[in-house]
């Protein structure tokens, strides 16, 4: 394999050096119209070298740190593919851009997303505010300091995932929202699924999300590089300003700081709430984050419901009915905006037929008897989609798009009974290597493979050595090299993390470092009662419970409700009102259950001091409580 680094990271093999070169050849170079819009109306980079802080003066964003995309120069490194090469190159361009003079700026590459801001004669509408307030702040003094200091008059949250929202107090004040001097506009559902993915499977979601986004890699070319939609995510104050205004139908006009929008809702795309809008006076459409400079997820590797390619299609063709004859420029959510009718349509056009093509080519091979595995190893573009640099696999991926499909309309089982009822892996990896001939025969037969650059074989095989035997430091050292080359072969910046994330936690264990919190206050603040209840029955470990039978009222006087739980047959499920003869009545502000929720006290205490009363059997409520599982964040993903 060559000298190693520091780290232990390997060269890339000539394998791998081949298969780049390969994929290089086929691949539209000549096309540079991103590089010109990429780097058009740039009127300022961004300040200190991308870097942003907190109050505590700890960095939450350094765009600094990918300074070698630039300096490296436009040949990817042998450890690169050089279709991400390229895609990230472009991406990492950051600074306060001109869309359209005197209308619409972006900040773009402060953080995951991009922060637009649309000036008005009324003042200005912000779209989007990144993920931390922090970054969102950085972003608005960087435009004033270049365009007139008018008040941010209404915010726009296009769709429902954190790095859309997550921002919003970094730009206005939650008092201004409240008084009316601020509106907040978003799509019919919007909190309900903001909220819900941000809690309910929040813990494993955001452990994935730490492999899928880079975060533990360093950024060099041998590690992390991007994740293709952006560069990473910030790590700063997460909030959510729930909306005032809520638009619920296509069409839907509003006249918001003086110009006019015309939106359509777009659900069950990218995102479950999501909307579409045209700004008449500017003669600009965004598809929010339906249609941008990489083929998309219809499935996320951080995990998530899978994605509809069909009805995403549908509204990128109802999008070109309802504007495409009059939009001079489309911007996006992430990445650079395009200029010209023409090319507004052709980059809306190719992602509805890219769409379209995963739904109807995925179908067709299902009818005629192949599973998801061996669809998505068929499936191809057509050339034309192929060389259309927006729809390569930069993000998404027409592999794990197919298999998504798959599953969407036909779940996870492919009508062969011997995968009905299958064993677990690690009971299933211990017969595998027997079957193999022991370990050392199996590791051997892997290293033969390895040297061969046959890597996904070796990956799969030495899976099942390692969930044998999590302590066969030479099947971890192989499986760490065969990741590594596979990460180092991917165009999906995903692809790439969670390779090189697994090749890191192989060799190097699981690091116990700060964890993100998905259920931030602002969060919890905006479930819904029977929301939160569904979260704690969630959490309730039903092996415990068994078939205890409690049933308990819970009084909330600060929001006038009252809500019954009952514990049965391992489930914790909920109803409005009071149930007669309960073991227990709990009597506690809505605003104190959700410090309990936050950790910020616990219910002990808050009956201790008086803030909480129980009547009844407080003990069965003690006994609850003491069934809700903590979720331990740091996990093991690559070995049992």
């Amino acid at each position: 394999m060559g000298e190693r680094d520091d780290k232990g990271r390997a060269e890339a093999s000539e394998a791998t050096r081949a298969a780049n070169r390969a994929m290089a050849d086929g691949l539209a170079f000549e096309d540079t119209r991103d590089f010109d819009d990429a780097a058009r109306g740039l009127i300022a980079p961004l300040p200190d070298g991308g870097r942003v802080r907190n109050a505590d003066g700890d960095l939450v964003w350094d765009l600094s740190r990918f300074e070698f995309l630039h300096s490296h120069g436009e040949e990817a490194p042998d450890t690169v593919n050089p279709s991400l090469w390229r895609q990230m190159r472009l991406t990492v361009q950051g600074g306060l851009y001109e869309v359209v003079p005197d209308g619409i700026y972006q900040v773009r590459t402060l953080d995951l997303s991009n922060i637009t801001f649309a000036e008005g004669p009324d003042g200005i509408v912000a779209f989007d505010p990144l993920v931390s307030a922090e970054t969102a702040k950085a972003a608005l003094e960087l435009y004033y300091e270049h365009r007139p200091r008018k008040p941010v008059v209404a915010v726009i949250y296009s769709h429902s995932h954190v790095d859309h929202y997550g921002g919003v107090h970094g730009i206005v004040e939650e008092a201004d929202v409240a008084a009316g001097r601020v509106k907040i506009y978003a799509p019919e559902g919007f909190l309900e699924a903001a909220v819900a993915e941000n809690v309910s499977a929040g813990n494993v979601m955001s452990r994935r999300a730490s492999y899928m986004f880079g975060n533990l890699l360093p950024p060099d070319p041998r590690g992390q590089v991007g994740a293709g939609l952006g560069v990473s995510t910030s790590s700063g104050e997460i909030g959510l300003i729930p909306p005032t205004d809520i638009v619920t139908e296509t069409g839907q006009r509003e006249t918001i700081a003086g110009l006019d929008f015309e939106f359509m809702m777009a659900p069950d795309s990218e995102a479950p709430a999501e909307m579409h809008w045209f700004i008449e006076d500017f003669k600009a459409v965004t598809a929010a984050e339906n249609c941008c400079h990489t083929l998309h997820n219809t499935y996320t590797l951080r995990g998530a419901a899978p994605r509809d390619p069909l009805t995403w299609s549908k509204h990128l063709e109802r999008t070109m009915e309802m504007w495409g004859d009059r939009s001079e420029v489309m911007y996006g959510m992430h990445h650079w905006p395009v200029w010209g009718n023409d090319r507004v349509l052709e980059m809306l056009s190719m992602a509805r037929d890219g769409f379209r093509f995963i739904n109807d080519e995925t179908l067709r091979l299902a009818n005629h008897g192949l599973n998801a595995t061996e669809i998505a190893e068929r499936v191809r573009f057509t050339p034309e989609l192929d060389r259309h640099w927006a729809m390569r696999g930069y993000y998404g991926s027409l592999s794990h798009n197919v298999k998504a499909t798959y599953t969407n309309y036909l779940g996870w089982f492919d009508g062969n009974p011997a995968r009905l009822h299958q064993l677990p892996p690690e009971e299933a990896a211990k017969r595998y290597v027997e079957f193999m001939g022991g370990a050392e025969a199996a590791l051997g037969k892997a290293r033969e493979a390895f040297e061969a650059g046959e890597y996904r074989w070796v990956a799969e095989v030495l899976d099942h050595l390692i969930f044998a035997d999590p302590d066969d430091e030479a099947a971890r050292s192989l499986q760490a090299d065969a990741l590594e080359q596979l990460g180092y072969q991917s165009e999906s910046g995903p692809w790439r993390n969670f390779y090189l994330a697994g090749a890191k936690e192989l060799r190097e264990g699981v690091l116990d470092l700060p964890t993100p919190n998905s259920a931030t206050p602002d969060t919890v603040r905006a479930m819904d009662i029977p929301l939160f209840f569904d979260y704690l029955g969630m959490r309730l470990n039903g092996e415990k419970a068994g078939d205890r039978r409690l049933t308990f009222v819970c009084e909330l006087p600060d929001v006038s409700e009252t809500w019954t739980l009952f514990l049965r047959h391992g489930t914790l499920g909920h109803r409005s009102g009071a149930a007669e003869d309960p073991d227990a009545t709990l009597t506690i502000d809505r605003t104190d259950l959700n410090r309990v929720i936050l950790k910020a006290t616990d219910l002990p205490t808050l009956i201790a001091d008086g803030t909480a009363k129980v009547d009844g059997d407080a003990q069965a409520l003690h006994d609850l409580l003491g069934l809700l599982d903590d979720f331990e964040f740091w996990f093991n993903i690559v070995t049992p």
